[in-house]
């Protein structure tokens, strides 16, 4: 064919195709999914793939986090994710004899009837080489004015040294209970029977406040069973007058307002401390666009990454097993005879095998879990026989026309025939499986990762089911775990099967005089 006459044919074929509203539709969404495949690692991270299978990557966000837009929809405001980093806050760097100090500030906006579930500081890097240089750190919150109560000031953490992980989570350091404690007993909430003297130290303050609140059993139950999050940002008093300790701990109610967090580092002059990775989180009940799963990982991330491994194992298997189907079928049609027959039942018995037992003795073959080439080499293995079916009669048909009579007559070769003369007649249908059988081939895929069969290493739709199911997200209310993937694979399929129909109508001459 002449380069004009290709020209021509691709300017009849968009012309036509531009009618296909169903086909355009799909079209347009799929160049959306290339471009959001492609520049996934620019929107998130190129880290995110690693991060994904480790857990301390996602230590600062909630696990099972609803999407922070359900707000919008209840009548119980829950706190949103917000972190703070170097750039949001105000570091002052002071020498206090041999130690350096970093204060820092900021504000946080508390306008949520449940307050956020914990607050993480992690991040903070230093060059100390001894665990007793590391750096320690000093917390405290100066809460909204209340009539009625005596301090507003909180200490959340006093001199507690950096642990080797570098996270600290307020809402389990035992330190930050009895910190609340000794705050509530400042204020008058509740007495114990023998008064702290001012005089003491803090460290020693916090352990006889603890030996006491052990021997008392009432005491002890609501030291115990206390959520830290609920008392810092709950209300103490009710109208100018104290609430009893039991409703603070057992029927908080939120204290709206401003909070003003303060963080006080102190480290050895010649302990360096870099404050580049640092960052202060308020873990809140909900997160983001989609939510989080069990781990804290965002849905919307993963979803996002779950795009390039659904287009690459679609359009790869897809066009790989249509011209292996099509090249055998086409071969089995012209050489007829004993060779057409041996074909015919190699196909039948692959046809005849069961699919998913064999992906899954496969996939234990290959370690039980199969990487992404090997998933594409066993979808093709098992999903050229039905396109081979419909080339070969197809092509059994073409190759007794006249001109193809007449270039055998002339001394035409084998090769020269098939390829010249018969394969390009099947191409309108080779374009149109190609869109049909990406469906399929993502469903494989989403099947087996949901049976748990494939590589972590990859971000697939399937394995976010897979993961959603091991935690009982749908016993549990986790919708938000099901539902995003699900409609992905099923919005993915809709578009190709979209463009295949389109493509059919316009190059299958049938359809297109209907």
């Amino acid at each position: 064919m002449r380069w004009v006459d290709f020209k021509d044919s691709v300017k009849r074929f968009w012309s036509d195709f531009k009618h296909q509203k169903s086909g355009m539709f799909g079209l347009f969404f799929l160049i959306v999914l290339i471009v959001l495949a492609i520049a996934a690692p620019y929107i998130t991270s190129p880290n995110i793939p690693k991060e994904w299978q480790t857990g301390t990557a996602w230590i600062t966000n909630p696990k099972n986090a609803p999407p922070s837009w359900e707000n919008y929809f209840t009548s119980e405001k829950r706190a949103t994710q917000v972190e703070y980093t170097e750039k949001n806050l105000h570091i002052v760097k002071t020498e206090n004899g041999s130690y350096t100090v970093y204060k820092m500030t900021f504000t946080y906006d508390m306008n949520y009837d449940v307050p956020p579930k914990d607050i993480v500081i992690t991040g903070l890097n230093s060059t100390a080489t001894k665990p007793q240089d590391n750096p320690v750190v000093t917390m405290y919150v100066e809460r909204p004015k209340e009539d009625g109560l005596k301090y507003n000031t909180m200490m959340l953490l006093h001199n507690t040294q950096l642990p080797s992980s570098g996270v600290i989570q307020l809402a389990y350091t035992q330190q930050v209970k009895s910190l609340i404690f000794y705050w509530l007993y400042e204020n008058g909430v509740f007495k114990i029977p023998m008064q702290l003297p001012d005089s003491l130290p803090m460290d020693m303050k916090l352990m006889y406040l603890t030996q006491q609140i052990q021997m008392n059993s009432t005491l002890y139950g609501y030291f115990q069973s206390m959520d830290p999050m609920r008392v810092i940002f709950g209300k103490m008093t009710d109208n100018g007058k104290l609430r009893p300790l039991d409703q603070i701990i057992n029927s908080p109610e939120p204290l709206k307002g401003t909070y003003k967090f303060t963080i006080v580092i102190t480290a050895p002059s010649y302990v360096k401390v870099d404050f580049s990775n640092f960052k202060v989180a308020m873990v809140g009940r909900t997160y983001g666009l989609l939510g989080t799963d069990q781990y804290g990982r965002p849905i919307a991330i993963g979803l996002l990454w779950g795009i390039r491994v659904a287009l690459a194992i679609g359009i790869s298997v897809s066009v790989s097993t249509v011209l292996i189907g099509i090249l055998v079928g086409v071969t089995s049609a012209y050489l007829g005879g004993w060779a057409d027959e041996a074909i015919q039942r190699f196909t039948e018995f692959m046809m005849t095998l069961p699919v998913l037992p064999m992906l899954i003795l496969l996939s234990l073959y290959f370690g039980g879990r199969i990487s992404l080439k090997q998933l594409v080499f066993i979808l093709v293995l098992f999903g050229w026989m039905g396109t081979t079916k419909v080339a070969r009669s197809m092509a059994l048909q073409i190759k007794e026309q006249t001109y193809v009579e007449a270039a055998r007559a002339l001394g035409a070769s084998t090769g020269r025939i098939v390829f010249k003369h018969i394969v390009p007649q099947l191409l309108p249908y080779a374009f149109a499986s190609i869109a049909l059988s990406v469906p399929g081939a993502i469903l494989s895929e989403a099947g087996l990762s949901f049976l748990g069969l494939t590589s972590n290493n990859m971000i697939t739709w399937g394995q976010m089911l897979n993961n959603a199911n091991a935690n009982g997200a749908t016993l549990n209310g986790y919708w938000w775990q099901v539902i995003p993937p699900g409609l992905a694979i099923a919005f993915v399929g809709l578009i190709f099967v979209l463009i295949g129909v389109s493509l059919d109508t316009v190059l299958n001459p049938r359809l297109k005089r209907a």
